[in-house]
């Protein structure tokens, strides 16, 4: 069994283990401590920052990012010779995220690495008009919303309704009361699964999701199915695109179908659903009362999306992954079907009339917002969603995404030792790119790109079935936004070579499941 340094790391058992690094001939060689496999060892302190040569050998065959290699006829590769138009939008924001020009420190604690951070799919950064916005509110507006009469109290609640208006417009919703603020895209599919889902699903129906989803959107409705003994599908990927097997869709519609929730864009493997295609084949296959749910997560911060157009019924999203804060997202909802639904939480706010014998309700949006709102979150949701209109809005964050994930991709399927997930070159998709390497684990890539101040993610991103069903464990992952520029994806490159011609030649990667599951990301 051959575990990744950073499982090993995370067993304290071995966290006292002394590790003796001996030079050889091939340069390195570690002592194997008693009970341990010589698999086990060669992994371990291959992988340990103890081993002295590592510095030195990756320092040595790395390129300055500023004087990029020519070849022996000093003619430029083709992607030293690429300028992206959009180029202008990274340059332009960049000022604006402080945390951009981190430097981290290095392994000989002397010298530090600029952070290249590769993980907005995960998380985005926030960039000072959010900031400054949440702490001016704190500072001159704190109050409670709704009710009170004093100035601060309005105050208070006129940023944060001016900040449902703001995703009210940015996804052009009918009306600003299809506008539900949540902790974020999972609370969101869980409200749809806990209220609409509990009210109309019934033993026999059927439930239609994909093998692509984020767990958020898997375990609500394993749930509710459990709970309603109702039968739930999953549409398989097309092994030969790298996206949802629409024909396999196709067949499992039918008139017993009631829910079908997908993502937009998948988290992992980058493809862009068929959303128009998939609303008219599920109303014309599906339940007529069917309802359909957008996981959209990793489409609203990166395009313009019309839920007026795409046809959908209710559609969930995150504010953290959009330069908004954590803590806050939002469902919107065909106003008719939501005022139709039972409440998600009791409390305050979302009451119409209280007696002692029973309660009405508040109209949507109110009758989903029970208790104290996360306020200064929406406000920082609002001028996230300002800044991203201020700066050229979602159609030039559209444009010059696609410039980089292209970039991206290309130079990737260019990387030896890798297998790149997805969608091929050529094919739209969202500025994500996965990724595994036979010879190196994903955790291992991850800690060693890390030293040298590049930040992406390792794992299985919150998507094990979609894992396994592509036959592994984990993958590695860069993901990208509008603050990216080409030449950190040309040193993201650079460094991710040197690491698997490193580490590819002694061999750190098991993608075992059994021996994977102690290392368990949580995105």
């Amino acid at each position: 069994m051959v575990l990744s340094f950073t499982s090993f790391m995370s067993q304290t058992i071995y966290a006292c283990t002394l590790l003796f690094v001996l030079e050889n001939a091939s340069g390195y060689a570690s002592f194997r401590p008693l009970g341990m496999s010589r698999s086990a060892t060669r992994s371990r302190g291959v992988a340990s920052r103890r081993i002295v040569k590592v510095a030195a050998t990756r320092e040595s065959s790395s390129v300055d990012n500023e004087n990029l290699s020519l070849d022996d006829n000093d003619q430029k590769q083709w992607w030293q010779t690429i300028k992206l138009e959009g180029d202008s939008l990274a340059k332009e924001t960049r000022p604006d995220f402080p945390i951009l020009f981190t430097n981290c420190p290095s392994d000989d604690e002397k010298s530090s690495k600029p952070l290249i951070y590769l993980d907005s799919a995960a998380t985005s950064q926030k960039p000072n008009f959010v900031t400054d916005a949440i702490l001016n509110y704190y500072q001159t507006s704190n109050s409670n919303v709704h009710r009170g009469a004093h100035y601060l109290s309005r105050e208070a609640t006129a940023q944060y309704e001016k900040a449902r208006d703001a995703i009210a417009n940015l996804v052009n919703s009918h009306s600003r009361n299809e506008i539900v603020f949540t902790s974020g895209a999972t609370e969101a599919i869980n409200l749809v699964a806990s209220t609409y889902g509990r009210a109309n699903i019934q033993s026999g129906d059927e439930i239609i999701i994909s093998e692509l989803e984020h767990h958020s959107n898997i375990v609500p409705w394993q749930i509710l199915a459990e709970e309603k003994g109702a039968i739930l599908r999953f549409v398989p990927v097309d092994p030969t695109n790298g996206c949802l097997d629409m024909k396999a869709f196709q067949s499992l519609l039918n008139p017993n179908t009631k829910i079908v929730s997908l993502q937009h864009v998948s988290n992992v493997l980058g493809c862009i659903n068929p959303i128009h295609d998939i609303v008219q084949l599920t109303r014309s296959s599906a339940s007529k009362d069917c309802k359909i749910l957008l996981d959209a997560c990793q489409s609203v911060p990166h395009m313009k999306v019309n839920v007026q157009q795409l046809g959908v019924d209710f559609l969930a999203a995150s504010g953290h992954k959009m330069c908004g804060p954590t803590g806050i997202g939002f469902l919107w909802g065909k106003e008719d079907i939501l005022n139709s639904m039972p409440p998600y939480m009791g409390g305050g706010e979302m009451i119409d009339e209280v007696y002692t014998t029973h309660s009405t309700f508040a109209k949507a949006p109110a009758r989903f917002e029970a208790g104290t709102p996360a306020i200064a979150q929406s406000v920082g949701l609002g001028a996230a969603i300002q800044y991203l209109n201020d700066i050229g809005g979602m159609e030039r964050i559209e444009k010059y995404e696609h410039e980089l994930a292209d970039y991206l991709l290309r130079r990737m399927t260019e990387v030896e030792g890798i297998q790149v997930l997805g969608p091929p070159v050529g094919t739209p998709r969202g500025a994500t790119v996965s990724f595994v390497c036979d010879k190196v684990h994903a955790s291992d890539l991850g800690t060693f790109l890390d030293m040298e101040g590049v930040a992406i993610r390792a794992g299985h991103h919150c998507c094990q079935p979609l894992h396994r069903s592509l036959g592994y464990s984990h993958s590695a992952r860069a993901s990208l936004y509008f603050y990216n520029t080409k030449e950190e994806i040309d040193r993201f490159i650079e460094v991710l070579e040197d690491t698997i011609k490193f580490l590819g030649g002694i061999g750190t990667s098991d993608l075992d499941d059994d021996d994977e599951d102690d290392f368990v990301p949580f995105i």
